[in-house]
């Protein structure tokens, strides 16, 4: 399957897994987020006392709901329209329906700019490195980068996997291609869109001890400052 057939179906399980995605988030059905990886995020975020945010990819909006109510300005975009729909209904925060192209040099004047920029497991397409380029258009002069991911363990190389969203209860109709990195990938592709001064975490699970997400804290390199 080509590439450009994986993207159309990744951004077609947003729109056809949207009902199910909520409950399952509002209803804390997802182990790893209730026990480690939501928890992992926003202690990442306190850390940096963000006042302006926009959280990428921001679903249903849980993430920009909490940092509102703590005083961040919060802003979320996505480009699933059911789930900007319902991050709009439960209020809290800001939101814009924007796909990644939309981010950008363009962007910042219906966005502004930001202290923190935020990707919440949300890079899950192959197209990387010209989203990372076009972030820096909107972060403030010492605006940081934090994302977090599935953890790559130690599987090599890169490539698209799918997610059946077992165990995430019902309403979830469509299976999601998502693209793989190892480790080194990540950083090679971070250096390529200009991000460096990188500083990596690996949440793990109470129980297990096993690593839950891989976090990545970085700030943009000298040349695109």
């Amino acid at each position: 399957m080509k590439d450009h057939d994986h993207q159309l179906r990744l951004q077609d399980s947003w729109t056809r897994n949207a009902g199910g995605w909520i409950e399952a988030v509002r209803e804390g059905r997802i182990e790893s987020r209730r026990l480690v990886t939501d928890a992992a995020i926003l202690a990442a975020i306190r850390a940096r006392q963000p006042a302006r945010l926009l959280d990428i990819g921001c679903g249903e909006g849980w993430l920009c709901r909490t940092l509102a109510q703590e005083g961040v300005e919060a802003v979320g975009v996505d480009a699933s329209a059911p789930l900007v729909d319902a991050a709009r209904a439960a209020g809290g925060g800001r939101y814009e329906l924007m796909d990644y192209e939309d981010l950008g040099k363009d962007a910042v004047a219906t966005l502004g700019r930001f202290d923190l920029l935020v990707c919440n497991f949300a890079l899950l397409d192959d197209r990387l490195v010209p989203l990372l380029l076009r972030l820096h258009e909107l972060r403030k002069a010492d605006g940081r980068l934090l994302i977090q991911t599935l953890h790559p363990g130690t599987e090599p190389g890169e490539g698209w996997r799918e997610e059946r969203f077992e165990g995430f209860g019902s309403g979830f109709p469509a299976t999601m291609p998502w693209y793989f990195r190892s480790m080194e990938a990540w950083r090679e592709a971070l250096r390529a869109g200009g991000w460096g001064d990188i500083v990596i975490s690996e949440p793990r699970h109470p129980r297990s001890g096993a690593a839950a997400s891989l976090l990545i804290d970085a700030a943009a390199l000298e040349s695109t400052a």
